[in-house]
């Protein structure tokens, strides 16, 4: 079959309005995310924007009739190459699949389609008095469908757990073009297999989600934030104790920033920084409560106790919404580094037990120093959930990337840890799987996908 005769065929389907030839600009915009810039003449037969789960399916159906590889495509804001495509292929892009169905305020849940964006949710669910916990730096571009699909992380997974733990039910379409709909709102379901778990995190490879309900809660009715300097990760872990006791239920983020990335998220991006420099480490805290001025007296005593006893040497609490939202900027600056001040950059996505981050990071500065002295890292993370984030800046440097990913993904693998805590597999950390998945694990997924895509058209080139 000719490229022309799919773009005609999927055309007379679905409709000119539903099927567009791409363009350079159109180009651009699907084959490239955050981190990855692909081919941008690569063979893309046709740019499928579908309205309905109907019409994914029937892009689907075709599609697997024709032995045609399929790319699922959500905001394009992945950072490990998951939307990328990699060779010919239809596109499906969920951009256009952004209703939002329905709020139930009793089953505090909401039912939205794959393609509404995460800040959309956030603001529905406080128009009626909810809470939609999942948040990360791109909340105003990335996709609820890619969220799922990639089991997205962020900021408050502490609390309230990744993205699969925010997720009741599922709609997907399968290779086939065959509807899974299991978009149901209970809690408790113990009737066999939990099928939406199968693609929560599957990256498209199974099906394409189309529909989510997600879990809400009650609207926090205080915020408390600040940043406490220590003077290394031992004091680091004695300060978690001291919040998860002190705090309780109400700590929903403890980010840790290392002093070379506080510098880079402060100084280097002409802000003043709000501590002063020279700590061997800052911890961002917050906590989300009910009762504003109870909350705060009790975060502000939790703080003082711990400065008291000499774990924390020096600390600031935001005394205002303002305040609050420059101290995240100085934790989420991440998002300005393609400005030049650390670009272009080698990311790594990490776990290991949270008693292990600290030991982690120096085994990897040390490997560092000793290998690749004239590369400057930086390190920060959810520390809390045991996620390390390790940056490497290559400007000017001619280093094989894969030479350095070999090095800290086995300081990983001897702690049993993951090679990717939240970004994914997508197409930039193939190689590196059996760094943290067994033989027999991956054979596993591979019976799975076998099963369900027996034709490998869904967003072929990711995960295997």
């Amino acid at each position: 079959m000719t490229d022309s005769q799919t773009f005609t065929d999927l055309t007379a389907l679905l409709g000119p309005d539903i099927v567009l030839r791409p363009d350079a600009t159109s180009r651009a915009r699907h084959t490239a995310d955050y981190c990855v810039q692909g081919d941008p003449n690569v063979d893309l037969l046709a740019l499928v924007f579908p309205k309905t789960t109907e019409h994914v399916s029937k892009a689907l159906r075709y599609c697997n009739e024709h032995r045609i590889a399929v790319q699922p495509q959500g905001g394009m804001t992945g950072l490990a190459g998951g939307a990328v495509p990699v060779g010919r292929c239809v596109t499906i892009s969920l951009d256009r699949m952004r209703e939002i169905r329905e709020i139930d305020t009793a089953a505090n849940t909401i039912t939205v389609e794959a393609g509404v964006v995460m800040e959309a949710v956030q603001k529905a669910a406080d128009a009626k008095d909810l809470f939609f916990p999942l948040d990360l730096g791109g909340r105003g571009s990335c996709q609820i469908g890619g969220n799922v699909s990639t089991n997205a992380g962020g900021n408050r997974v502490l609390r309230y757990g990744m993205a699969r733990d925010l997720v009741l039910g599922v709609e997907a379409v399968l290779a086939d073009g065959t509807v899974i709909n299991a978009l149901r709102k209970v809690i408790k379901n113990n009737t066999g297999y939990d099928l939406r778990q199968l693609f929560i995190g599957a990256e498209g490879t199974l099906g394409i989600i189309t529909q989510v309900v997600l879990k809400l809660f009650p609207k926090p009715r205080s915020a408390c934030t600040g940043i406490a300097a220590v003077d290394d990760y031992p004091a680091v872990l004695e300060l978690l104790k001291r919040a998860r006791a002190g705090l309780g239920s109400q700590l929903s983020a403890f980010e840790v920033m290392w002093p070379d990335f506080y510098r880079l998220g402060t100084v280097g991006l002409g802000r003043k920084p709000p501590l002063d420099e020279g700590y061997g480490a800052y911890v961002l805290i917050e906590t989300l409560g009910t009762d504003p001025e109870a909350d705060q007296q009790r975060y502000e005593s939790v703080i003082g106790e711990a400065m008291e006893a000499g774990v924390v040497k020096d600390a600031i609490i935001a005394q205002s919404q303002r305040e609050a939202t420059e101290l995240w900027a100085v934790r989420d600056s991440p998002g300005e580094w393609s400005k030049g001040v650390h670009w272009p950059q080698l990311g790594f996505d990490v776990s290991v037990p949270t008693g292990e981050i600290g030991p982690l990071a120096d085994e990897i500065a040390q490997l560092m120093k000793t290998r690749w002295p004239q590369l400057q890292v930086v390190f920060f993370g959810h520390v809390a959930d045991g996620n390390l984030h390790v940056s490497v800046r290559m400007s000017g440097h001619d280093v094989p990337e894969i030479e350095l990913e070999n090095a800290v993904y086995g300081i990983v693998a001897k702690r049993t840890g993951s090679i990717s805590a939240e970004h994914g597999i997508g197409s930039l950390k193939i190689p590196f799987l059996h760094f943290s998945r067994s033989e027999a694990e991956m054979e596993l997924m591979r019976t799975l996908k076998r099963a369900m895509d027996p034709n490998g058209i869904l967003n072929p080139g990711k995960l295997f």
